[in-house]
């Protein structure tokens, strides 16, 4: 048996590997794949710019990557803190986003089917 330490992602391991001894492996041929051909891909439009925030506003930004699957609150609806406005799939769990405190929703910048990344703004409150 040998041991090795391993690091994967930050947390260092300690294994043992058993050495066999005797007959040898034969290595496996690996077929030589053909260069892939360019990919040109069109020019993407370049995305909205999320709503500014209000002095005194709010902004409700996604605490996880996700996809929106259902927007609740519209633009000039009044949400009491807590209120769900809308719901978040991510990791195949429904999240109610919810607001964190009483407003009026000045702008929604996702729309249903919208991924989202971490810290993106969703809502904003004023």
């Amino acid at each position: 048996m040998k041991k090795f330490n391993v690091t994967v992602n930050g947390n260092s391991y300690e294994v043992e590997i058993e050495e066999v001894k005797g007959a040898a492996v034969p290595a496996a041929s690996v077929p030589k794949a053909a260069p892939a051909a360019p990919v040109v891909s069109a020019p993407k439009a370049a995305p909205a710019a999320p709503a500014a925030v209000p002095a005194g506003g709010t902004t409700i930004a996604a605490p996880m990557p996700g996809k929106i699957t259902k927007v609740i609150a519209a633009v000039g609806q009044a949400v009491n803190a807590g209120d769900v406005v809308l719901i978040l799939e991510a990791m195949k769990m429904q999240n109610e986003i919810t607001a964190p405190a009483a407003g009026t929703v000045k702008a929604v910048n996702v729309e249903v089917g919208k991924s989202v990344k971490a810290g993106e703004a969703m809502v904003v409150l004023g």
